[in-house]
């Protein structure tokens, strides 16, 4: 039976949309009554008003509190993929303190692709890998060697690898050409001869220059060290060591709508910073979720706004949350007092005593709880009279 929508209009403005919304869809596929609409509509009224937070309720205290207690029992450890050394994933309370720290740089960056078809064999698949995965010069080289008598670097391709990785001669110069700018680049008989052209060159330099031209960039996206087919609920996803979200996401081949890097500054980059908001709560679900350890979904929603409120990701940090409070004397007591308290006085910073640090540091009731309201009385005029 289709939901009544009187019965919804009812409801509107006492229950939040998208749970009317997830409501109407439940009832139109159970076929519910209407009788039944009223009860479990009322229920849902009921359990919402008990789920909102009372006024003056130390919020931050509790959250903090949630993940500091199953925290203690977390592991410090990373998942391996067995015979591939790049794909290691860091887990447990190192990434937890990533994420609440707000790290640009990552211990183990990676990236989950999701294709719009699946491939039909084999051969298709290392064909869409091959298309992501960075492909260095190092890779499609039999030897390199340095000719001390010329002073140039000889290289032997591996025309194979060339053939099986898709390299055209063309593109891999290309490469060679973007790295190397002060190189000649002479092709002798299956043999790549480089020279460079600086007069006064010492062992050293062109050690150097070896070393640089293994490193070149030939084909696919940079950054994706390795990617690895793995079959999840019936689908085959790429699981990628490194990240590149911008050059993945504009890969034909490539869902965009389902594609994920665990970088949150990158995906604030590309895609906003809502989609870095959902980032940091997938990303902490996920952590506490390995471990065994279940935290109200509403705590992680709590830290991850805080964190991106400002339109910028901000760690729970000295130079992030904590050091742009209002208050001065929550900020000293944190960590570099006499920093902050210098500060706020050569600029002749006022502290309102708005929060729980400040008061509880001056030893004052704290406007939370029974702390919060002010106590008015109405007097009878006699009694006023009398006094």
């Amino acid at each position: 039976m289709a939901v009544d929508d009187g019965l919804l209009k009812e409801f509107k403005g006492r229950i939040p949309e998208p749970l009317l919304k997830t409501f109407k869809a439940y009832a139109d596929e159970v076929g519910l009554s209407k009788a039944n609409q009223k009860k479990a509509l009322d229920k849902v009224e009921k359990k919402f008003m008990a789920s909102k937070i009372h006024p003056g309720e130390a919020i931050g205290i509790i959250t903090a509190e949630s993940f500091g207690e199953p925290g203690t029992q977390m592991t410090l450890r990373t998942f391996h993929f067995a015979g591939v050394a790049e794909a290691n994933i860091t887990l447990g309370l190192p990434r937890l303190i990533e994420i609440f720290d707000a790290r640009k740089d990552i211990s183990t960056p990676i990236m989950e692709i999701f294709l719009k078809k699946q491939p039909k064999d084999e051969r298709e698949l290392e064909k869409i890998i091959a298309s992501i995965k960075e492909i260095k010069f190092a890779e499609v080289i039999d030897s390199i060697n340095i000719n001390i008598a010329k002073m140039q670097i000889e290289v032997l391709l591996n025309k194979k690898r060339m053939k099986d990785l898709e390299v055209s001669f063309d593109s891999l110069l290309k490469g060679l050409k973007i790295v190397l700018k002060a190189v000649d680049i002479v092709d002798k008989d299956d043999l790549l001869i480089m020279k460079p052209k600086v007069k006064e060159l010492t062992l050293p330099s062109i050690y150097a220059i070896k070393e640089r031209v293994k490193e070149a960039h030939i084909k696919g996206i940079e950054g994706i060290r390795q990617v690895l087919p793995v079959k999840r609920n019936e689908e085959v996803m790429l699981l990628s060591a490194g990240t590149n979200l911008k050059r993945v996401l504009e890969n034909d081949a490539v869902d965009p709508t389902k594609t994920f890097s665990n970088d949150i500054f990158e995906t604030a980059k590309v895609l906003g910073i809502e989609a870095a908001r959902n980032a940091i709560i997938k990303e902490i679900s996920r952590v506490l979720h390995d471990q065994g350890l279940e935290i109200d979904d509403r705590h992680i929603m709590f830290v991850s706004d805080l964190m991106t409120t400002t339109g910028t990701i901000k760690g729970v940090t000295r130079s992030g949350i904590t050091g742009e409070k209002e208050s001065v004397l929550a900020r000293a007591s944190f960590e570099t007092p006499i920093v902050h308290l210098i500060n706020a006085s050569m600029v002749g910073e006022v502290d309102k005593l708005n929060s729980v640090v400040e008061n509880v540091l001056i030893n004052q009731p704290i406007p939370l709880g029974t702390g919060l309201p002010g106590l008015v009385t109405k007097m009878k005029e006699d009694e006023i009279n009398e006094q």
